[in-house]
């Protein structure tokens, strides 16, 4: 039986169903769903809804994946009892009649950067490792009221300051399709749980990347929305240009429904074709110094895009590289500090800056010393910071706006990272080619444009190398558009078709 084919299109059923108007239609009955790893969440959701499946049942299964796979480092804090005592609650709530929630008994990993009112908080970090918030962060509102659990804390790059979620107070994540790897970061551990099976979906947060590299490292989808359309208050920031929460997945339909649920925006047609959608690629900033395998998966990518009916337009973006180098990194860098320093007193905890960076690893602490803290060789000056903010963003904003429009194109495609996951260790370095290459620049450099301009970004699986790891492919949408560009995001999908599950 070609149970990956039908799981496809039971994925693409399901998005029809919430374009229909109902987030998840208790209609919705999926005969095949198959064993509860391999569910969806908009199919897991359907089965405890219909009362095909028990909450507590579905609990059960995901942890027993959990514990099993403890190996990959995938969470800070795992509570079994109490993951299953909300279970049952929400087993109790369909009993009782009442009226059930559009992710009915669905347990999402978070990212251990995300307030949770009944979680320990830690950004990953020792001087947090006991810290409880008061509240929700009001991203979780939604999700809660919709009748979500939290399955776990996930770990992280401390602080959500780096690409490969290599933590030194509470160690490494590992990629599912190879241990000895990074999942990327910084939500490597929500990345890696969704990859391995342990959920169907989970929250991560991108700044520069942090959605966008996981996904595309660990072979899942991901959507970082536009800066500002999912809340962010009750996050551990960086910098509110850039701070977007998103959802981790492993079909676009999931993305689609968690979006739904937080903005109350259910607008979405499911594109069932490519025909007649232009899609940019600009080579010379985001095809350029490609590792060999990025380079043929993505040419693979395109060609199956283009053999499903959609137009490759190719137009470079003039002058984006600079504006990039002169926003990117001077906005996160200068915003670090202050922005941590208002989350902490926001908390109301005796816990200081000062205090987070003295327990510190030595590797993020030498980041934060040397870009983020002033007298800091590489801390920007005010006037950088200012222009970046008030003339560098508004002018790359409007050169996407006409890129967008004088193209006739829909999303602009490339891949997300320049080489697929590194080693762990490799926190400084890679190298390919004869080349050595800063791992800020393979990882941040073509997600980083898309962060400055506060575009939405969607990663689907584009393939996997000769070792077997994934390499992701992301497509940009206009600012606003993202309903459109999940809409899209099925046809995508089809066309790219599905990458083999990591040999967990």
């Amino acid at each position: 039986m070609d149970t990956t084919g039908m799981q496809r299109r039971d994925f693409l059923k399901a998005g029809a169903a919430v374009a229909a108007g109902g987030l998840v239609d208790a209609r919705l009955v999926l005969a095949q769903a198959g064993p509860y790893a391999e569910m969806s969440a908009v199919q897991a959701v359907a089965a405890m809804r219909n009362g095909e499946v028990k909450a507590e049942d579905y609990a059960k299964a995901l942890l027993e994946r959990c514990e099993a796979l403890a190996g990959l480092n995938a969470f800070i804090t795992l509570d079994r009892e109490r993951v299953l005592e909300d279970a049952r609650k929400a087993d109790e709530k369909r009993a009782a009649g009442e009226a059930l929630g559009a992710l009915h008994g669905l347990p999402l990993p978070v990212k251990d950067s995300i307030d949770t009112r009944d979680y320990r908080t830690t950004s990953g970090t020792n001087a947090l490792r006991d810290f409880q918030p008061r509240d929700d962060a009001a991203v979780m509102k939604p999700l809660r009221a919709a009748g979500a659990l939290v399955l776990g804390k996930t770990n992280i790059h401390e602080m959500s300051y780096g690409w490969t979620s290599n933590n030194e107070s509470f160690g490494p994540v590992r990629n599912p399709y190879d241990r000895s790897r990074i999942p990327g970061g910084s939500t490597g551990g929500t990345a890696a749980a969704v990859a391995a099976r342990m959920a169907p979906a989970g929250l991560a947060e991108d700044t520069n990347g942090s959605i966008r590299i996981p996904a595309a490292l660990s072979g899942i989808a991901g959507l970082r929305p536009t800066t500002g359309r999912w809340p962010q208050h009750g996050v551990m920031p960086i910098t509110p240009l850039f701070d977007a929460v998103g959802p981790h997945a492993r079909a676009v339909a999931d993305l689609a429904l968690l979006d739904a649920v937080v903005t109350g925006d259910t607008r979405l047609a499911p594109a069932t074709s490519l025909r007649g959608v232009r899609l940019a690629v600009s080579p010379s900033y985001y095809l350029s110094g490609l590792h060999p395998e990025t380079e043929r998966v993505m040419q693979s990518a395109l060609a199956r895009l283009q053999d499903a009916g959609g137009e490759i337009v190719e137009a470079e973006i003039a002058g984006l590289a600079e504006m990039v180098n002169a926003m990117n990194f001077q906005v996160q860098t200068y915003d670090t500090v202050p922005s941590v320093r208002a989350y902490l007193k926001g908390q109301g905890v005796d816990i200081t800056f000062e205090d987070i960076l003295d327990q510190m690893g030595p590797g993020v602490r030498w980041v934060f010393e040397n870009f983020s803290l002033p007298g800091g060789q590489f801390y920007p000056a005010r006037q950088a910071y200012e222009d970046a903010r008030k003339v560098v963003r508004p002018k790359l904003q409007a050169t996407f706006r006409g890129y967008f429009r004088e193209n006739n194109v829909q999303a602009l495609v490339f891949p997300s990272a320049l080489c697929p996951a590194t080693r762990i260790g490799e926190d400084a370095e890679t190298e390919w080619g004869g080349e050595k290459r800063p791992i800020f620049v393979v990882y941040s450099r073509n997600v980083a444009p898309g962060n400055c301009a506060s575009l939405p970004g969607l990663v689907l699986p584009g393939g996997l190398t000769a070792d077997g790891l994934p390499v992701g492919i992301e497509f940009d949408a206009p600012i606003g558009k993202d309903r459109e560009l999940l809409g899209l995001g099925f046809a995508l999908e089809r066309a790219l078709g599905p990458i083999s599950a990591p040999n967990v």
